[in-house]
Parts: C-alpha cells; sequence; structure tokens
C-alpha cells in the first residue's frame, strides 16, 4: 500500500471510527472516514482545503456528515423507498485487505486505499440485495483526487440502483463562481417536481436556490472560481449525470447540521447515475470513476 514518499496512515476520530489519511511527496493530503466511506478532506501542497464540510456537521453515526463526498447508493435523493439518497453514506465501511486487481495505473505512484461495504441483514430487510461496494480513492503525485467504485451483484437475481458522488466544493463566494460543461443539456429540476428543462446559459451562475440534474452530461466539467483564482475540474467515467446544488439561506436555516450563511462557500457538483437506474444481473459487476483536479486561474 506504500510507495516512497507516499503515506497511508490509519487513526481514529473522536468517536471512535477509523480515519485514513493520505499523503503525497509535496504534501497535499486527503482523509477518508470508514463512517459512510467518507473523503472529509482534501488539500493541496500548500495546506489549504478544497472541500467544504460544514461547521455544524455531525460526525457520529448513524448521520452523514455534510461536506466532503458522501456517497450515495443505492438511491439518489428521494427517488425510491429507502432514506434520503440510500444508506452507503451512512454505514461503517471497512477496509478491504484483499481487492480485486485494477489497472496498475491505478497504484503506480499514488497514495490509495480500498475500502469494502457488504449489507448487513437490516440493510437486506430494507433493499433485499446482496452486493460488493468496493471503493478506490487515490491521491496521485500532483495532489489530484479520484474514487473508483466497483458494485457487483452477487444475488440470485437482478437489481436497479442509482448513484452519485456527492461533492461539496470549497468557494469564495457563491455568487462569484460558474459551472462550464453543463450548456444545452436538459436538466430535471428538483425545485419543480423534477420538470424537465433545457440549460440555456452559457456557463451556471448563482443566484439563489438551485437543485438539478443534469442529464446525458459531458464527461468534463469546470468550476470557476474568480475570487480565489483557481479551477476545479472534474472528469467522470460511467456517470452519466450531473447533480448540481446549493440551498441557499432559506433552506440553510432549516437545516440544523449547516450554518445559516454557508451556502456562500459551497457548491455541490456531483458525478452520478441517476435518471436511468443500473441494472446487474447476477455476478455483473459496474464500475464508476470520479477525477478531481484544481489549477490556479489566470
Amino acid at each position: 500500500m506504500n510507495n516512497s514518499g507516499l503515506a497511508v496512515e490509519v487513526s481514529k476520530d473522536r468517536n471512535g471510527t477509523d480515519q485514513i489519511l493520505l499523503r503525497n511527496p509535496r504534501g497535499a493530503s486527503a482523509k477518508v472516514s470508514l463512517h459512510g466511506g467518507q473523503v472529509l478532506s482534501w488539500r493541496t501542497d500548500r495546506g489549504e482545503e478544497l472541500l467544504f464540510t460544514s461547521s455544524k456537521a455531525i460526525f457520529k453515526p448513524p448521520y452523514a456528515v455534510r461536506g466532503g463526498i458522501p456517497i450515495c447508493f443505492p438511491q439518489f435523493g428521494q427517488r425510491g423507498s429507502l432514506e434520503q439518497h440510500g444508506f452507503a453514506r451512512n454505514r461503517t465501511w471497512i477496509i478491504d485487505e484483499n481487492p480485486p486487481p485494477l489497472h496498475p495505473n491505478d497504484a503506480c505512484g499514488k497514495a490509495y486505499i480500498d475500502l469494502l461495504l457488504k449489507p448487513s441483514e437490516d440493510d437486506l430487510k430494507i433493499w433485499p440485495h446482496s452486493f460488493e461496494f468496493r471503493l478506490r480513492v487515490n491521491l496521485t503525485a500532483d495532489g489530484n483526487l479520484s474514487l473508483i467504485s466497483r458494485i457487483r451483484n452477487i444475488n440470485c437475481k437482478p437489481f436497479s440502483f442509482s448513484i452519485a458522488y456527492h461533492t461539496y466544493f470549497s468557494i469564495s463566494d457563491i455568487s462569484e463562481v460558474r459551472v462550464e460543461g453543463l450548456e444545452t443539456l436538459d436538466y430535471l429540476d428538483n425545485l419543480y417536481q423534477r420538470e424537465r428543462f433545457t440549460e440555456q446559459g452559457d456557463a451556471l451562475t448563482f443566484e439563489s436556490e438551485v437543485d438539478r440534474v443534469y442529464l446525458g452530461s459531458r464527461d468534463a466539467i469546470a468550476i470557476f472560481d474568480h475570487e480565489r483564482k483557481r479551477t476545479f475540474f472534474i472528469k467522470k467515467e460511467g456517470l452519466p449525470d450531473v447533480g448540481v446544488w446549493n440551498p441557499w439561506e432559506k433552506k440553510s436555516k432549516a437545516m440544523v447540521d449547516f450554518g445559516d450563511e454557508e451556502y456562500k462557500q459551497m457548491l455541490c457538483v456531483n458525478g452520478a447515475a441517476v435518471e436511468k437506474p443500473i441494472t446487474l444481473k447476477p455476478g455483473e459487476e459496474w464500475t464508476g470513476r470520479l477525477d478531481l483536479s484544481v489549477v490556479p486561474s489566470s
């Protein structure tokens, strides 16, 4: 698991849950919790935090942590009979000590950790499908972050699921950012009973609450933060949709685990498979990938 100059350290958080710190030789880092298999932190080699976590986030199971990169599985939002965003983000994952091999490029020169989630007996009561969800979190030598998910059906019958990496990006001010790569796409607007619209703008900017799922998106999306002079790039494979969310003022005040003004410093842009759920036959495996990078903008 260790390469020269790379560090993978396991420690416990304040509630006794294992968390893993990944570090590369330049000093960039990522922190992953076994609570939810959730990336909680992603820092540059200068120590800048790139992910938002609410000052009021609850870190104690069974609550999902408000921030970082929660994994929405096997349901996104309220599109099904399960709790909001499914149960994976509320469960305790384990470190996968002997994962099936990935492509050599997904290990060479990177600090990484492999996690595994299997359903409990209680999970099978609410979602009666046996699965293995393997997650690799990679931190590259350049400080880029990648999440590779492999979900296998070990059931005797097919099942379908939706999935999203609900990434909370840390930004300077919501009114100062724009998102490119979504122009001309259709989207489902959750503020209008999932009515379908078409994006008319050259870039997405923010003046009020936004809760949308863009459909059939390009594989690369960019978030430009003018004030911080940096750009996030989101690349994805196997994830055709993109969720975009900012709760704005009114909804922020209604959430107990979110500060009243914190909507100004965060933006969720999610690689997702939502509109058309993924169906796996017995023994089949699905792979999805999210690659995140950040560069200074001129």
